[in-house]
């Protein structure tokens, strides 16, 4: 999460950057990153040296990629054919590039940047930074951390740091002998000299830059091994491992939920999550090593509140899910943002319902994502869920309410309207056609469609390009032979002005007291009529049970003397769904 929940901004008017931007270009790309890093947590400094194998697609002098607050000491190119010093090495502070310009054109094929560096642990809480707690001594215990998404991990070591630029990590950290060394993969070898030891850890699957994290520092931690042989440790500062148990029990619950549920292992050996004292996100997805802040993952077994424990849940779920959806898959750009996080932050919910069944989870989803969608996004400071990103500059303005609660429910209502099991089919189709890749949000579109055989685009366009939802204002119409629900769609507005021509296409799903079997349609228009099965003339309608559509209903006169006796008997309003077996109360 980032300021998630209850640290998220509320939206508002983008104020878009006018700076300009470009994309690093594509003719040379990198492939595999031999990273070495020694930070210094007396000076606050880290000293650097990598070696990226890039592939040249193109006959070019010159080499540009991402890095800021950096000092370059060394550079050059090796390759078979000869070992090259660049004629300059420029750093751009406002575009935070750095360019090497060579001599001649560089061979096509493969070929070695290698790098030596030095920068600052600063303390933004962004990049490679520092942080520190006071153990239960009043000992002060130094940390270097990283955060790295969106756009940080060039404040660490220089980089290709666009998510479409995937390759693969080799990482070694240089520490005291007695700090804890992580990185996303397990240690593969540890040499002690004198003082300090050298940690190299596994290469990692191809990745995205923004999810790479290294921590140091002194920790305790539990450890539980998952159903499928996945090593999980809950990392905390000195003396409070006992408050990791809870956090453990969840991970080793999500991990082989999410593995079924997406039909592919997770695809690391191990898996860390880790409390931060000094984070400013809730948590960060880093895959295999996901840091989160102490309140968002450490829970006292005497003294927490149950509200606090779901919370966590809802956290550690919501991050695991990412370690697919958005790990393994990858957003091409930062515009399609919003389906990263709207889907962790639905599927959060499913995987703690899973784990947790007496929680009734879905319930407090209401309260805690789906209203707060209808509150924000029907003031005049809402803006689109997906948003097209220019400048990286941009990428934090997106992340906000709009971003998570109003992406969570609109999922929410692609996948009941779509059913339980097409919906899953097509997430699964998804990640195993894109996996190790980027993709697009049509491209999960095209998959759902080809499993549920429904007009998954079309509809879900309509939500995702354009800010606000729906009213929708129903009557009927009753005779011998039918009961028919008239249906017409206008713009909700906070402030009463609803003159908006938006139209959307909407699922509709609708209960009766003679039919509780939930019955779904599509409104594809402005307004239209549809015959309701198994309803008596007088029956109370309930459009919306469960409140899965993102829409208000304004109900006539008429319908709403008969819902509200209904009302005021909760059992009465219970559906007989298939996706709820058993029923489950459809809240008005």
């Amino acid at each position: 999460y980032n300021e998630y929940k209850s640290y998220l901004r509320l939206a508002r008017t983008f104020s878009m950057s006018s700076k300009p931007f470009e994309h690093l270009p594509s003719s040379v790309v990198p492939v595999n990153y031999v990273l070495r890093l020694h930070p210094d947590l007396d000076k606050y400094t880290f000293a650097g040296r990598e070696s990226i194998e890039v592939n040249i697609k193109e006959n070019v002098n010159v080499i540009k990629m991402n890095s800021a607050e950096i000092e370059v000491q060394s550079a050059k190119f090796v390759s078979d054919a000869a070992e090259v010093k660049p004629t300059s090495v420029d750093t751009n502070a406002e575009m935070e590039t750095l360019t090497l310009t060579f001599p001649q054109n560089l061979p096509i094929g493969t070929g070695n940047v290698v790098l030596e560096f030095t920068g600052v642990l600063n303390d933004k809480l962004r990049g490679f930074y520092r942080s520190a707690y006071t153990d239960s001594n009043g000992d002060k215990k130094k940390i270097a951390v990283t955060q790295f998404e969106s756009t940080d991990a060039r404040r660490a070591f220089p980089c290709w740091d666009e998510p479409s630029f995937k390759a693969t990590f080799d990482v070694t950290l240089v520490s005291d002998t007695t700090s804890v060394a992580l990185s996303n993969m397990p240690v593969i070898n540890e040499e002690v000299k004198g003082e300090l030891k050298e940690t190299t850890y596994d290469r990692t699957p191809i990745m995205s830059t923004y999810l790479v994290a290294f921590v140091v520092g002194e920790f305790d931690y539990v450890e539980a091994t998952d159903v499928n042989g996945v090593l999980v440790r809950v990392y905390t500062p000195l003396g409070k491992k006992e408050q990791g148990k809870f956090a453990l029990d969840v991970a080793v619950k999500t991990l082989p939920f999410y593995s079924d549920y997406f039909e592919i292992k997770f695809p690391l050996p191990k898996l860390d999550l880790i409390a931060i004292p000094d984070f400013a996100a809730g948590a960060m997805e880093n895959w295999g090593l996901v840091t989160y802040r102490e309140t968002a993952l450490l829970v006292d077994p005497q003294n927490t509140s149950s509200n606090t424990k779901q919370w966590v849940a809802l956290v550690v779920g919501h991050e695991l899910a990412h370690m697919w959806f958005g790990n393994l898959v990858t957003m091409k750009w930062w515009t399609h943002l919003w389906l990263n996080e709207g889907f962790a932050s639905w599927i959060e919910y499913l995987c703690v319902d899973h784990c947790f069944p007496d929680w009734n989870i879905w319930i407090q989803y209401i309260n805690m994502d789906f209203k707060r969608a209808l509150q924000l996004d029907a003031l005049d400071t809402s803006h689109p869920i997906e948003v097209p990103v220019k400048h990286p500059e941009e990428i934090d303005e997106i992340f906000d309410a709009i971003s998570y609660c109003k992406g969570n429910s609109v999922i929410r209502m692609l996948h009941n309207w779509l059913g339980p099991e097409p919906f899953r089919q097509g997430l699964a189709h998804y990640l195993n056609k894109h996996q190790y890749k980027n993709a697009v949000t049509e491209q999960l579109w095209e998959s759902l469609e080809q499993t549920s055989q429904k007009p998954v685009n079309k509809v879900m366009s309509t939500w995702t390009s354009k800010m606000g939802y729906p009213m929708l204002s129903v009557s009927v119409t009753e005779n011998a032979n039918a009961v028919t629900l008239q249906v017409k769609q206008q713009k909700f507005c906070a402030n009463g002005d609803n003159k908006s021509d938006f139209e959307w296409m909407v699922p509709i799903t609708v209960i009766t007291q003679s039919n509780k079997t939930p019955q779904t349609f599509l409104l594809d228009k402005r307004e239209d009529s549809f015959v309701l099965e198994g309803c008596a003339a007088g029956d109370w309608i309930k459009v919306n049970p469960e409140q899965i559509g993102l829409f208000r209903v304004q109900y006539n006169q008429d319908l709403l003397s008969r819902l509200l006796p209904a009302i005021k008997k909760p059992d009465t309003l219970r559906c007989r769904s298939p996706r709820h077996p058993g029923g489950s109360v459809c809240v008005g």
